[in-house]
Order: structure tokens, then sequence, then C-alpha cells
């Protein structure tokens, strides 16, 4: 077979590559993924002997270690801010990122409870997350929602509300937080923060992230 028909390949596969990376809402996996298809794209350009593509592929890969960089290297600042159930900016907030809640709990609708606790979870003060939780008698609450925004969802927000600030749960007796989904790339989210599937209800599995743990 023609070496050239292998060369059109590693062109497809850099193409393919940078394709995706702009589909990804994380800008560290957009980033990571862009840089593979420019180092496709090097490896093309020395192929077909086209120094331009090389070279200018050489930098896209520069740029993209530099902000890599410096998005690890920097350092962010988390915080709480609790607000009402009736809270006008969760209604803004939640209608707003309808699309993007749905995607992960579908059919989900907020229904304001004293029992509830909102938790924004903001990163450099930017809202990145929300999370909705109710509290019951038996020392568990159930997590009604718990939503990261696009750009935000490397589990840095997770952790900081589940284990750096687990006292917001403790101290309120709370002993156990159980949450159900039937989503897979939610149950890989609650894997990672540390829950434990423990049950299942018709199509749907129970998680629970057990503090005294």
């Amino acid at each position: 077979m023609d070496l050239s028909v292998y060369y059109e390949v590693v062109g497809y596969l850099a193409s393919v590559l940078v394709a995706v990376s702009l589909m990804m809402s994380s800008v560290i996996k957009l980033r990571i993924i862009n840089m593979a298809g420019a180092c496709t794209f090097i490896i093309y350009g020395f192929l077909i002997g086209s120094m331009p593509v090389a070279l200018l592929n050489t930098l896209i890969v520069a740029i993209n270690l530099y902000y890599l960089y410096h998005i690890f290297r920097a350092k962010e600042y988390f915080t709480i801010l609790e607000e009402d159930p009736n809270s006008e900016y969760l209604k803004h907030f939640l209608k707003f990122y309808k699309k993007e809640i749905e995607k992960y709990n579908p059919g989900f609708e907020y229904v304001p409870s004293p029992d509830q606790r909102i938790y924004f979870m903001l990163r450099n003060l930017i809202p990145a997350g929300l999370c909705i939780v109710e509290l019951r008698k038996d020392g568990v609450a159930e997590i009604q929602l718990d939503f990261v925004i696009p750009g935000y969802r490397d589990f840095k927000t997770g952790k900081f509300i589940y284990y750096d600030k687990r006292k917001l749960f403790t101290d309120n007796g709370i002993k156990k937080v159980v949450t159900r989904t039937d989503n897979d790339r939610h149950k890989h989210y609650l894997q990672k923060m540390g829950f434990v599937k423990t049950g299942q209800s018709h199509e749907a599995e129970w998680y629970t992230l057990d503090f005294s743990v």
C-alpha cells in the first residue's frame, strides 16, 4: 500500500483530535486533547515534508503547555454561600442551567422545603456549583441536586464540599449523605467523591457517603 495513505490517516487522526477538543466543556480537557492533536499534526507535517505545518503545531503545543502550567499552578479560592430555599437567585440559576441539569438529573424539579439546605459553591467567587440537600431526622441527608457548571467539572468543587466542608453536614447531625441516579457520568462522579453503591430502586441506583468512615 502507498505510504501516502498512511500519512493521510495520521492527518485525519490529528484533525479528529482537534475537533474533539473543541467539544470539551472542561478547559483542561480541551487543552490536553488539543495538544494531542497538535502533536499528531507535527508528525504529519514531518511525514509530508511540510515544515510550516510542523512549526505551527509546535507553537500550538507550546501555548497549550504554557496555559496548562498556569492552570495547575494557580491557587484557587473556594467558599460556600448558603442561600434561602426561596431565593430569587436560586430560581434564576436553576432556570438558566435547566438543560444542563437535566442531562445528569432527568426530570428534576425543584420544590422548596424548610428542611433543605442550599449551598452555592463559589470558585474564585464564581458560582461554580449548586448542592441542594434535604435533612432527615435519622442522621441522613439526601442530595437532591449536586450540579457543577461546564468548565469546572474537574472534581475539585465536589471534593471541596464533601471533604473540606463536610462540617456543613456533620454540624447538622448528619452522619451519611445519600443520593440516587441512573446516569453513568453521574455515577462516575459519585464514585470519585467516595460514594458507595448501597441499593437500587427501579432503574436508579442509590449511593451513600458515610462521614463516620
